[in-house]
């Protein structure tokens, strides 16, 4: 596997320079998609469109079992340098690399696939719903083993080492409506002051206690109210409140918590209060057999001395959706250390493309070994 890795380096290079100096944002990710498409087909692979997004999807291999890889294809709207623009600062360039990287190792292994192994393009992970939009598609139902694939910052992974589950929070974002009353401000008695309403709901979301072991956080990041008149209470306000817990038990627990507070600001300032979910991102549930079968991966490409510890991190990430949605299926996320500064999301963020090779090599062998549990499985019934 690694001389035909070391074959495949420098077109791994080649895509990866493509993708990133041409990103695009969430669900407008048509000639990413049109690019892969065409990349693929001329790798004689058969890679099939979603209906109803951007993205893609194709199979190796038939039958049974039925093993997939996702990666993520959609950047940030961010600015950069003074002029905001598509960028891919969280690294959703190197995992379609990875995962189109493993597809050419498979066919250079020229290795008989006995089972079907799956390779997802999904869209819009950075809106939340990219992976809601996937599974509607129904390409995850058949499926028994689902792996991802992220780069770690330096203070979550150090460079040159790779940890075979990667636990990310729940989050969740609110947005808000409070409709009073406007008055003027000599008669403060005839109105509903929106911004006395959004200081108690400020004040009350402190009050809110959950099992003190889970790191959680619930704050307001958005409060808007009033004009250019400084005489005028304004009645009407725009808010958002962002929510985010460890476990999926509690982040429902929180939200419980929210809604108590808004259902009492309405109560005490007999206002209209309008709250709806805008981003709904769950916690990871890592299955324990594809967390082992990535550690197994991991040690056959990289050694045991780069195992790492699964990463707990406050982030989130849509994968997590396909478990939780599809019980039955098992999923991990390989977590890939590969010298990653300033920070996920930082402008300027870069990373040392040569471990993307190393990834590569990690979520072959990860599939590989997945679809030989499964025919062990089977015997075994």
């Amino acid at each position: 596997m690694k001389e035909e890795l070391d074959y495949l380096r420098p077109r791994l290079m080649e895509i990866f320079t493509y993708l990133h100096a041409n990103p695009e944002i969430s669900w407008h990710e048509i000639e990413t998609t049109n690019y892969i498409v065409e990349l693929l087909k001329q790798e004689g692979f058969s890679p099939i469109r979603f209906k109803n997004s951007t993205g893609l999807y194709v199979d190796v291999g038939t039958g049974n079992p039925k093993v997939g890889l996702r990666t993520d294809i959609d950047a940030l709207w961010q600015e950069v340098d003074g002029h905001f623009r598509a960028n891919h600062s969280c690294g959703h360039d190197g995992h379609m690399t990875m995962a189109i990287g493993t597809l050419l190792l498979l066919k250079e292994l020229q290795q008989s696939i006995n089972g079907t192994i799956r390779v997802i393009f999904q869209p819009a992970e950075e809106k939340g719903t990219g992976a809601l939009s996937v599974l509607e598609e129904g390409v995850i139902d058949d499926l028994d083993y689902l792996f991802g694939v992220h780069v770690r910052p330096v203070h979550e992974l150090e460079d040159g080492t790779y940890c075979a589950a990667l636990y990310h929070g729940a989050s969740r974002l609110l947005e808000g409506e409070i409709i009073g009353e406007d008055a003027h401000a000599a008669r403060p008695h005839l109105g509903i002051n929106a911004i006395e309403v959004g200081a108690t709901i400020i004040e009350d979301l402190r009050t809110i206690h959950t099992d003190p072991m889970v790191p959680v956080s619930v704050k307001m990041t958005k409060f808007h109210a009033g004009g250019d008149s400084g005489n005028i209470i304004p009645g009407n306000a725009s808010f958002t409140i962002d929510i985010r817990a460890q476990q999926n038990k509690v982040m429902d627990d929180l939200a419980q918590g929210v809604k108590r507070v808004i259902d009492s600001s309405k109560l005490l300032h007999k206002v209209q209060i309008e709250l709806r979910t805008v981003a709904n991102i769950v916690a990871a549930e890592v299955d324990t057999s594809a967390q082992y079968l990535m550690e197994q991966a991991i040690i056959q490409a990289a050694g045991l001395s780069n195992l790492r510890k699964p990463v707990h991190t406050p982030g989130g990430e849509d994968f997590h959706h396909y478990a939780v949605q599809r019980p039955h299926l098992k999923t991990t996320m390989l977590g890939l250390g590969c010298g990653l500064t300033p920070g996920l999301h930082h402008p300027k963020m870069k990373f040392k493309q040569a471990r993307l090779v190393t990834g590569v090599e990690i979520l072959t062998r990860a599939v590989l070994l997945a679809l030989e549990s499964g025919h062990k499985k089977e015997a075994s019934a």
